[in-house]
This record gives C-alpha cells, sequence and structure tokens, in this order.
C-alpha cells in the first residue's frame, strides 16, 4: 500500500490531522492500536481554546460543537473560602473557551472520517516504523492474522506518550524533560448538573479540587489524591463527601449529588521531548509533551501541533516548499514551553505538595510562597489578566 501521509494514532489529533489533510486532498491512512468503541469509551478533558475550535471549524467537524458546546466567558478561582472570578473576554479583549468534551471531539471526527471513507486501521498489532530518515519511510503492521506495509512521504506519530513513535527517534537524537507529581486526579462523572455555570479552581488545606462540566446535566469534578490511592477504595458517598469540604460553603450547599458513571485517578506529569521531529517522522500531541491538566493545555497543544504540520505539509504538497519541513520541531515547541510552564504554575499555586521529598521547613515555605503568589495575581487586574491571557491560549503560529 501507499499514502503521501500515515498517521500513527486515532485519537484526537491523528483524527483532526487526518481530515485537515484529507481537505486539501492530500491522501492519509490512520493506524490505530485500539478498537475504536475504547478510544470513545476514554473520559478526558474537555475546555477547547479559540484556537482549537476554529481548527475544527476549518476541517468541517464543527457543526455539534457550535450547537452543544458552552462558550464560557469566565472561570473561578476558590481559596480562603473566597471566590476569585477571572473574566477572560473582559481581561483579554473578547477571547472566551469552549466546553465540549474531548469524547465528543473525538466522536465527530471519527464520524466524519468514516463519512468520507477514509482508510483507517483499528486495532493493529506490532506497529513497526522504518527508515525515518530517508525520503522513503514506511510502516509495517499486522492485522486480522495479515501483514501489511504502508509505504509513505511523512509518518505522523498521534499515538500517545506509550505508542511507538517516539521510541522509533534513538535515544541519541532526543532530551527528554520531565516532572512526576506527588499526587493525582480523582476524576468523576454524573448525571447530575453543574455545581457552577463556569469552572471553579479550588486551592484548600485539604487539597485541590476543581467543578466542570459537560453539558447541562452532565458534571465532572476532581479531587486531588495520593498517587497510592485506588479508585475501587472511594466509594461514590466518599467522593462527595470530601467534594463538598473543599468546595466554598456556599458552592457546596448548592452541590447536587449522584451516582458516578465513571470514575478513574490520573497521574499529573509535566514531560517534554526534543526535537518533536526526526527526518520525515513528526510528533504530535502526547507522543511529544505531557502537561498537569490544571491548566487545560494537553488537548489544545496537540490541536497547535496538528495546525503546524497541517500547514507546514499543505505547503509541501501545494506549493512543493520542502524548506519549511524544518520549521516544526521550533514553532511547535516555542508554543508547547509556554502551555507546560503556566500548567506547571498553576499546578504549584492550586495544590498541596505536602513534604515532596523535602524537609517540613522548605515544605512549609514552599507552601508560603504559592500561597503569596495567588494572591498576589488574583488581588490585582493586571495580575488576573495574565491568567486569562494564558487561560484562553496564544493565536497559532504562522510559518515564516
Amino acid at each position: 500500500m501507499k499514502t503521501q501521509v500515515a498517521i500513527i494514532g486515532a485519537g484526537p489529533s491523528g483524527l483532526l490531522l487526518g481530515q485537515l489533510l484529507s481537505k486539501q486532498g492530500i491522501d492519509n491512512v490512520i493506524i490505530e492500536r485500539a478498537a475504536g468503541d475504547y478510544i470513545l469509551g476514554r473520559i478526558r478533558a474537555g475546555v477547547l481554546e479559540q484556537g482549537m475550535t476554529d481548527l475544527l471549524r476549518e476541517a468541517g467537524v464543527g457543526e455539534r460543537m457550535d450547537r452543544e458546546g458552552q462558550i464560557h466567558t469566565g472561570v473561578e478561582l476558590a481559596f480562603n473560602n473566597k471566590r476569585v472570578k477571572i473574566e477572560l473576554e473582559k481581561l483579554t479583549g473578547g477571547s472566551t473557551v469552549m466546553v465540549y468534551g474531548q469524547t465528543e471531539v473525538t466522536r465527530d471526527l471519527m464520524e466524519a472520517r468514516s463519512a468520507a471513507d477514509l482508510t483507517t486501521y483499528y486495532e493493529s498489532s506490532n506497529v513497526v516504523l522504518h527508515d525515518v530518515k530517508t525520503d522513503s519511510p514506511y510502516v509495517t503492521f499486522e492485522q486480522g492474522g495479515e501483514k501489511y506495509r504502508l509505504d509513505c512521504d511523512y509518518i505522523a506519530g498521534c499515538d500517545g506518550f506509550h505508542g511507538v513513535s517516539r521510541p522509533t527517534i534513538p535515544e541519541s537524537s532526543r532530551k527528554e524533560f520531565e516532572r512526576v507529581y506527588p499526587f493525582g486526579w480523582l476524576g468523576v462523572l454524573s448525571d447530575t448538573p453543574p455545581v457552577n455555570d463556569e469552572l471553579i479552581y479550588c486551592k484548600t488545606d485539604r487539597g485541590f479540587a476543581m467543578t466542570s462540566m459537560r453539558s447541562a446535566t452532565r458534571s465532572r469534578y476532581y479531587l486531588q489524591v495520593p498517587l497510592t490511592d485506588k479508585v475501587e477504595n472511594w466509594s461514590d458517598d466518599d467522593f462527595w463527601t470530601e467534594l463538598k469540604r473543599r468546595l466554598p460553603d456556599d458552592v457546596a450547599e448548592k452541590l447536587v449529588t449522584g451516582p458516578t458513571i465513571e470514575k478513574s485517578i490520573a497521574p499529573l506529569r509535566s514531560f517534554v521531548c526534543e526535537p518533536m521531529q526526526y527526518g520525515n517522522l513528526f510528533l504530535l500531541g502526547d507522543a511529544a509533551h505531557i502537561v498537569p491538566p490544571t491548566g487545560a493545555k494537553g488537548l489544545n497543544l496537540a490541536a497547535s501541533d496538528v495546525a503546524t504540520l497541517y500547514k507546514i505539509l499543505t505547503r509541501v504538497y501545494k506549493d512543493g516548499d520542502k524548506e519549511c519541513i524544518n520549521q516544526y520541531s521550533e514553532i511547535c515547541l516555542r508554543r508547547v514551553w509556554h502551555g507546560e510552564r503556566f500548567s506547571w504554575w498553576m499546578t504549584s499555586m492550586l495544590h498541596d505538595f505536602g513534604d515532596d521529598g523535602a524537609n517540613s521547613t522548605d515544605a512549609q515555605t514552599y507552601a508560603r510562597f504559592m500561597s503569596s503568589e495567588l494572591s498576589f495575581y488574583t488581588d490585582n487586574e493586571a495580575g488576573r489578566r495574565v491568567i486569562a491571557m494564558q487561560y484562553v491560549g496564544l493565536p497559532y503560529e504562522e510559518l515564516s
């Protein structure tokens, strides 16, 4: 088989890249190790920056998002039993975010790809990338007991942190930066009305909490928990009781509880792989970088990677300009590190780090620093603007 772009991974970044390339007449094939139903069963983030919503519309998959997504003009930070609103629209000159679940984004992209009869191989095994430093890369994989070879011009690695794309780059040719945080997020999805119209990030002596939503009748809530905690040890009653303890009193009084339909614990880490390109192999999304979810940047950084590679490959095939290929990693990493820094900063200000391997005096000093940091940035409009500008995201960079 032959295609122009082989895409490894059918998550939102792989599907979005495939959809955008197809709109430009660039042939692509997606190879995915999991089943489609499994991908749709994963509950992920749901805060989309303006750049990503524009990209989804450009891909022709924004109709349901525009109909069902919820535009948010602000978010709230709660600490010391008070609530501070970060007025995104006012402080940024009109920018907002949209709450629309990653699962729904993926569903829209899957349906569009199926309707266009574009080739996707789900449940593939033994995926191997070959000759990625040459002008004739190819991918081999197995499916249904048969072996396949897919020749291509370029390979887009959209297969996540544990995929095969990043390890294809020799260790001598990549540098990885990582910070693993000493806690995770216990997330719950419930068919209950959201406790607030906008997201609330809560800093408390008991740990971080967050209130979010997927719709007017479906809520998403999070608690900071030790990495040693197990989902099965958290009953619904235990979760709701602890959440109420961490919410401001006036918010806790309004909380509607009920049976949960999904419950999981996600560890938090900051991770970046440099460079994000090796020959004709490009890394996108979680294959190249991971952020703690506090800044709502993970899916949006992946979309930024997609936008950059899509524009580069369009120029390659439409204008014959192959020189721009070498700009990919540099452009992406500038935005990635901005997102990593903001996510680390928000995580540091809002979470309880405990001792975190330090002596108790150092830990207490660090906690005081972060409390002061939070107060400083929320007590004045200039500080709130700094938070707002980063939360709504930077405009996607153009090629030179």
